[in-house]
């Protein structure tokens, strides 16, 4: 890998890891039309997202601090993170039984671009829904049981590069008759335990792959991923305060088809 070839990924991953557009989606194509070629590819791609777990925490930190300060006592915060658990569960078990089948069958362009497109599709449709319905909302400062069991579900389909595992919690949130806000909030804490958990399980799993030059490859795109991710979580909650994701599911679809028509062209 060269070092500019680290810079653009982990400024991909940094933007896109949040933003309903999804990272691997993103990385998987960068990585294509740049012609990545290194067994450390999948390796790097996945530790990046560590750089994005950093930044939530940095991001929410007094937040973070002041729940583990209550938690003991207040009922709230409880089932905040108690919903986190059960939102994380079922994309992680998928995920660590059946990762790698995933990755061999279905990380390239194509169902990038197919992914993107219907998740797009899917984000306009269920944005209108939400406008209709959202009068009768009771938004609350944390998600219910019922509410994560849906988005853990939804969150399932993340495993599909070009889903967006943001985009994903976000629309299950949504489809569940949670606020964007909080939709959006419960997603970045919901990116701790899953992007942490997979960012762990690749390095053990690949620990073997890498070499002391790679190390700083690792480190030096994780901070860049971390220091774009920081900034794209203020920018995305200020969006949200008063826009809908539409603008996001146009984008996926026109990405999608451009995605089509680059590898049609044999440039992908």
């Amino acid at each position: 890998m060269e070092w500019l070839e680290v810079i653009i990924l982990g400024i991909i991953e940094g933007i896109t890891e949040f933003l309903p557009i999804s990272s691997t989606g993103h990385l998987i194509v960068a990585a294509e039309f740049i012609q990545l070629q290194d067994n450390l590819r999948g390796t790097f791609e996945i530790f990046i997202q560590f750089g994005a777990v950093v930044a939530v925490l940095l991001y929410y930190s007094a937040t973070f601090v002041r729940h583990a300060r209550l938690i003991r006592k207040d009922t709230e915060i409880q089932q905040l993170w108690l919903s986190i658990l059960i939102a994380f569960l079922p994309a992680a078990t998928l995920g660590f039984l059946f990762g790698d089948i995933i990755e061999r069958v279905l990380f390239n362009p194509i169902v990038v671009a197919f992914a993107m497109i219907i998740g797009g599709v899917a984000f306009i449709v269920l944005e209108r829904r939400y406008e209709k319905r959202k009068t009768s909302l009771t938004v609350s400062n944390t998600v219910n049981l019922k509410q994560a069991i849906i988005i853990g579900s939804w969150q399932i389909l993340a495993l599909i590069p070009g889903t967006s595992r943001s985009g994903m919690s976000i629309l299950g949130g949504l489809f569940a008759g949670v606020s964007r806000q909080m939709a959006t909030t419960f997603s970045f804490y919901l990116a701790i335990p899953t992007l942490g958990g997979a960012t762990l399980y690749t390095l053990f799993k690949d620990l073997d792959k890498i070499n002391g030059d790679d190390i700083w490859y690792l480190l030096i795109g994780a901070l860049v991923a971390g220091v774009v991710a920081w900034l794209s979580i203020s920018w995305l909650l200020r969006f949200v305060a008063s826009n809908t994701f539409i603008p996001f599911g146009i984008y996926r679809i026109l990405m999608g088809s451009l995605i089509l028509i680059l590898a049609a062209a044999g440039i992908l």
